[in-house]
């Protein structure tokens, strides 16, 4: 799978074990993930890329705002990932 800003990812490994993310940057080895309630956009967490599990939605919203103006609202966070778990639940 490819990681890319905006992917809704899954943690396999950590403290925060079982949750939900929206990675918001990359670097190298490296995601900053955010869920908008924890883990706000103003202070992500760095989680090594291996410890994630990518699923295969990709959030554009999110992608193209930090595209444009670098920054995206928790509230909108945590309103995608409430949607993604909701469709997950469904399915």
């Amino acid at each position: 799978m490819e990681v890319s800003i905006g992917s809704i990812v899954f943690s396999k490994a950590g403290r925060d074990k079982g949750n939900y993310f929206v990675i918001v940057a990359l670097d190298g080895e490296y995601a900053y993930v955010c869920d908008g309630d924890l883990r706000k956009y103003e202070k992500p967490k760095k989680k090594k890329i291996k410890h994630l599990k990518v699923t295969n939605t990709v959030c554009q919203s999110v992608s193209e705002k930090i595209a444009d103006c670098g920054r995206v609202s928790n509230a909108e966070l945590r309103k995608v990932l409430a949607e993604y778990c909701e469709l997950a639940e469904v399915n």
